[in-house]
């Protein structure tokens, strides 16, 4: 679980690997639960701060699953007719006088077929205190006086923190006591897995993992950092281009983070190598003495960051279901962990990972077993026991 603080949220604090794993589950098993007694699962809400995907996780999920997704924002409703739908006269029989009544046209973002599929209530807690109270109905029993929810729809809701630094309006226990809640922090490394799935230029990759405390500015959010990496993916040589970059990122991000980001370039992205010159080299020897040379800078000082980040990314890599792995690569593998640039304690949680890896049934499981049960490894990993 990540250990960010987040005042003003409710719930476990989870990264977004473990909040994805969790909603698949919950999901599910609300499905399970309405298919076999018909009862009605109860709504869940994700608190969090701004731009850490907290809506994006229930959209991909909903993808995933190939479920239907109705999206909504009460932020923007500004009357209950928005909520309910709008009033209409509806006359059965127009030959009898008397029996005319007033019927709602339920709102177009209201589903209308069978699930399975989410109504996302975005942001729910920067809707008017009158339209959040006007929820509650629909938190409780899937319905409106109007309208109610379709068979196999479950209710998911963002949240931003009640702890005074968002324009939000405070939930009473009545309304809360509805939902179950759960809080996303950012974890560098579960970030990581998504951008590179998500296709995110990996020298922004390198710079998350190298620098994760950058990420939590006020400006600086995993969505704007996304936003920035996505304008520079194109422009070949940062270095070249630093003007360029440097208005760039000053456009998405805080300041202190566009002078890391800066630095970054100047000092430590020509120095990382790419996972696969290491994973799939012809021979150690190609890559060991690049290996060394990232460990220390020239004044003499570890890089024990830039060690960090590579053993993150080639976890990642052989993470990735798109990784191709070589007749060397288990090799490579094994003369990597073994190069004594690099610490113990990265060794050791670079072995750990890599049990796990091996364990998934990816391309790159293969590669990770070689490494984890190579009796040189295991006798430098057993020394950090």
């Amino acid at each position: 679980m990540a250990t960010n603080n987040q005042e003003g949220c409710l719930g476990a604090r989870l990264t977004g690997l473990e909040m994805e794993n969790i909603l698949e589950q919950y999901l599910q098993s609300n499905l399970t639960l309405e298919e076999s007694t018909g009862k009605r699962p109860t709504p869940l809400c994700i608190w969090g701060t701004h731009g850490l995907g907290k809506t994006q996780i229930a959209m991909d999920i909903a993808r995933r699953r190939n479920w239907k997704i109705s999206y909504c924002a009460p932020a923007q409703f500004e009357e209950m007719g928005d909520l309910h739908g709008l009033p209409q006269k509806y006359d059965p029989d127009p030959t009898v006088v008397g029996d005319e009544r007033t019927v709602y046209m339920p709102p177009d973002w209201v589903p209308k077929d069978e699930g399975p599929g989410i109504l996302l209530l975005d942001d729910i807690n920067r809707a008017d205190d009158r339209i959040l109270r006007g929820t509650m109905q629909l938190l409780q029993n899937f319905e409106m006086f109007s309208w109610s929810l379709p068979k196999k729809w479950q209710i998911v809701a963002t949240a931003n923190p009640d702890s005074g630094d968002y324009s939000v309006t405070p939930m009473d226990d009545a309304m809360l006591t509805r939902m179950m809640h759960l809080t996303l922090n950012f974890d560098a490394k579960s970030w990581a897995e998504w951008a590179i799935k998500a296709g995110v230029d990996g020298r922004g990759i390198d710079f998350v993992l190298t620098y994760p405390e950058s990420v939590t500015g006020r400006r600086t959010t995993p969505r704007s950092l996304e936003q920035f990496f996505n304008q520079i993916k194109f422009i070949p040589d940062l270095n070249a281009s630093i003007d360029l970059v440097t208005v760039i990122a000053a456009g998405c991000l805080d300041e202190e983070t566009v002078g890391s980001f800066i630095a970054f370039i100047k000092n430590s992205l020509s120095k990382l190598p790419k996972t696969t010159d290491i994973l799939n080299a012809e021979k150690p020897s190609d890559f060991i003495p690049i290996i060394k040379n990232l460990a220390e800078d020239k004044s003499g000082i570890k890089r024990i960051d830039l060690l960090s980040t590579l053993c993150t990314r080639i976890e990642m890599e052989l993470r990735n279901p798109k990784y191709t792995p070589t007749e060397n690569s288990g090799k490579n593998l094994i003369e990597f962990i073994l190069c004594d640039a690099i610490p113990g304690d990265l060794r050791f949680s670079l072995h750990r990972d890599l049990s796990v890896i091996g364990n998934l049934g990816l391309p790159g499981s293969t590669v990770a077993n070689i490494a984890c049960k190579d009796p040189k490894v295991s006798k430098e990993v057993i020394k950090m026991i």
